[in-house]
């Protein structure tokens, strides 16, 4: 596949993310900090992103766990999962939050447990994906700079 056609997939590739629901505008305000200087700044908080995110997993299903559940607690440890995935512009995993805060408030621990593995899943498929995209665009090289989807 010579460049051209590789960064076209990428293009793609990027396209899906957003037809599909899972990035939103503040990946592209993202995109839009990423300059010569540093070439890898989207992956690279992506990566950090990914990287802090378990630990708050972690204690969201601990807390989980725990009887009687506080949902006040709960609450607060997704709201700061929440902050952290909407500044990645991560838009199903931000709704998973949203609908776990919901079921926070309405005190559901069933809601909550369904919410939580549908958060997990939604993260970890986002995950794949731009670690997907990331490895192909490292292959392709440079593109031009970012641009709203269509």
């Amino acid at each position: 596949m010579d460049k051209n056609q590789s960064r076209r997939q990428v293009r793609l590739m990027r396209q899906s993310l957003f037809d599909q629901g899972f990035l939103d505008e503040q990946f592209i305000q993202l995109e839009e900090l990423q300059d010569d200087s540093n070439p890898n700044f989207v992956e690279e908080i992506a990566t950090s992103y990914y990287r802090d995110s378990y630990r708050s997993l972690q204690a969201i299903e601990l807390a989980l766990e725990k009887t009687p559940r506080d949902f006040s607690k709960l609450d607060s440890y997704m709201h700061q999962f929440k902050g952290s995935s909407s500044s990645i512009g991560a838009k199903k995993v931000k709704a998973e939050c949203q609908q776990f805060r919901e079921y926070c408030d309405a005190g559901n621990g069933e809601g909550c447990m369904r919410t939580f593995q549908a958060l997990k899943k939604e993260h970890a498929t986002l995950k794949k994906r731009l670690e997907a995209y990331f490895q192909m665009a490292r292959q392709a090289g440079p593109i031009e700079a970012a641009c709203r989807p269509k």
